[in-house]
């Protein structure tokens, strides 16, 4: 029975899923199942919601599962009990494509949405925060330069604001911010952690030296309480906010921009982070937003095409689409082309894409 259990598995999928539709055999679904990126999420149900209202497909199923667990999910195979598309608030990693094209995931759709900035929140029951790169980063990372010796570095010594900054409030530091499965997290260590550590010229040297000692100071945050993971629920982070005015938030401008009345966005870098900011690219730590979709789902799972074309109509994302309402920066149109004619295609992403 073994034998013939390993001889089917490897018929379907071990033969780089030539048969395709073997992995659907015997079982059906008729709503498509989106997993991946919190702040993916909010425009996705959106998306969803008006296309459940406005053609005669079921409303898709949306999981907010942080955009390291939705690559995970979506890259482990192909057939029903797999999800279609997964959410991503960065692009997918090489390692992570690999990994789903042996899982016989041959075929991936790309799709880049939009822009989002990552913002640093605090309650509005406070004084808006005025912080660099550089004080994100000695604030928050594991280790730090110690002095002005160059390689010398130290445990986080910082307890206040104003132990890394004298001009900064003599508060204690409490960052909420997501956990390491979120793509807000990995953007955030890319674009602010690390954009602070290289106003040391001995770190941006490092670099070149030993890409992964510089990897490994740059992006490792401190674990003794000073910043708390606080899930991939961005909500529970306003809400924490409002009851603690010292603290601070980390999560996606849609969030702030939909929170106004409860929290507002530290500057950084002395650019606060509003709509205009992070689309013309003042606003230091900007980032853009995607979805991946499964090719060979796309004529088995009903209603797939329509979403796809729902997402990337210009009703939707475009520059006075319904995505804006919820925060969503707009691409310049000739880039929402590219995507539209990649979606149009089924065009698949490869390893040298990345």
């Amino acid at each position: 029975m073994k034998k013939l259990l390993v001889a089917a598995t490897a018929l379907v999928f071990g033969l780089g899923l030539s048969n395709v539709s073997g992995a659907f055999a015997g079982s059906s679904r008729d709503y498509i199942s989106i997993v991946g990126s919190s702040t993916v999420y909010p425009f996705a149900t959106v998306v969803a919601e008006q296309f459940g209202k406005s053609t005669a497909f079921k409303t898709p199923k949306i999981e907010s599962t942080g955009s390291g667990g939705g690559h995970k999910l979506f890259g482990a195979g192909v057939g029903v009990q797999h999800p279609d598309i997964t959410n991503s608030s960065r692009r997918i990693k090489k390692s992570e494509l690999e990994k789903a094209m042996k899982n016989g995931v041959k075929e991936i759709v790309e799709v880049k949405i939009g822009y989002d900035g990552i913002v640093v929140a605090n309650s509005k029951k406070a004084t808006a925060m005025k912080l660099t790169r550089k004080d994100l980063f000695l604030a928050l990372a594991k280790d730090v330069p110690s002095g002005n010796v160059a390689g010398k570095t130290v445990p986080n010594p910082y307890k206040t604001w104003k132990d890394v900054n004298p001009a900064l409030p003599d508060i204690k530091i409490e960052v909420l911010g997501p956990p390491p499965t979120s793509g807000t997290r990995d953007a955030f260590v890319e674009l602010a952690m690390e954009g602070g550590a290289k106003k040391f010229a001995w770190i941006k040297a490092l670099k070149k030296q030993d890409k992964k000692a510089y990897k490994a100071l740059c992006h490792t945050i401190r674990e003794d309480g000073a910043y708390i993971e606080a899930g991939e629920n961005d909500n529970l982070i306003v809400q924490k906010l409002e009851a603690n005015p010292n603290a601070l938030g980390i999560f996606g401008f849609s969030f702030l921009d939909q929170n106004t009345d409860k929290v507002q966005g530290s500057f950084i870098d002395g650019v606060q982070p509003e709509f205009d900011a992070i689309a013309d690219g003042s606003y230091p730590v900007s980032r853009p937003l995607f979805f991946y979709v499964k090719k060979a789902h796309v004529n088995t799972i009903p209603g797939i095409k329509e979403f796809l074309a729902e997402f990337t109509s210009e009703q939707a994302w475009g520059d006075e689409g319904y995505l804006t309402d919820k925060g969503l920066i707009p691409m310049p149109a000739d880039e929402r082309a590219k995507y539209q004619a990649a979606v149009k295609n089924l065009t698949p992403l490869t390893l040298g894409d990345l």
